[in-house]
């Protein structure tokens, strides 16, 4: 070789090498993120039983409360619950203010297109719940969508979606204390709620002889709880296995037997 070509040869050598030390370093992830600080932080409403509701005392409790500290658990770091709220769901998460929302996060295509949600963990679907003595009055949504029909829901969220999109006639009382709805509702101050047949079954429960579901084994449409997250696919492939072993060792099964039954 000749003497010009070898110079070439070892300076163009020498720039791969330089540019391979130069190559940026593979981008950090929210999970990464998560295992470096050693918290997972949860964005919750508290205001959704059996899910996740938050104490005079500002301790948390429900199904996904149990399901986020089995999944910082999992990750091997502590859990940290975060405040939001329904009309700020896919806002806070955005922001970075948590890592994942939880508490009954119903799957929707408007959630979709600004962030992940795991696979989903439970299927659902809207119907009503209303006083017994009423409980034969609201079958179907022509009986309720009449103008002397009060249906009562809770701001900014999939519950106020659905009858603001089937309801026209029926008034419509937001209320702005979701862990209130069901008193009110008992005391007659609306005459039914639309929610997740889920959260009828367990207001059933808690107003025996008072409330009752209404077909909560037909609701009107199908809808999925599932796990908010942020457009990380680490942390959604994490999540999404964790999922997966849990389904298949029984943990979420107990879960859901311990919440909802």
């Amino acid at each position: 070789m000749a003497p010009a070509l070898r110079s070439i040869f070892a300076r163009v050598v020498v720039l791969c090498a330089l540019a391979a030390f130069a190559a940026p370093a593979v981008a950090q992830t929210r999970l990464d993120d998560i295992l470096a600080r050693g918290v997972l932080k949860v964005g919750a409403t508290g205001d959704y039983p059996p899910f996740a509701v938050r104490g005079a005392d500002g301790a948390y409790s429900g199904l996904d409360v149990d399901a986020a500290e089995a999944l910082g658990a999992a990750l091997g770091v502590r859990v940290e619950f975060v405040p939001t709220r329904w009309a700020n769901l896919t806002r806070d998460l955005a922001a970075g203010d948590f890592d994942v929302a939880m508490g009954g996060v119903s799957v929707t295509l408007d959630r979709q297109k600004t962030a992940f949600f795991s696979a989903p963990y439970l299927r659902d679907g809207k119907t009503p719940i209303a006083r017994c003595a009423d409980k034969n009055k609201f079958g179907d949504l022509a009986a309720i969508d009449r103008p002397e029909v009060t249906v009562i829901v809770n701001p900014g969220g999939t519950n106020e979606k659905f009858d603001r999109a089937h309801l026209k006639a029926a008034h419509i009382d937001v209320s702005g204390d979701n862990l209130s709805i069901f008193d009110r509702l008992a005391k007659g101050e609306a005459d039914l709620m639309i929610t997740d047949a889920t959260e009828t079954l367990y207001q059933q429960k808690l107003h025996p002889g008072v409330l009752c579901a209404i077909h909560p084994d037909a609701p009107f449409d199908f809808s999925e709880k599932a796990y908010l997250l942020p457009r990380d696919a680490a942390l959604k492939a994490f999540v999404d296995q964790w999922l997966h072993v849990a389904g298949a060792t029984g943990a979420l099964a107990a879960l859901k037997a311990k919440w909802l039954q």
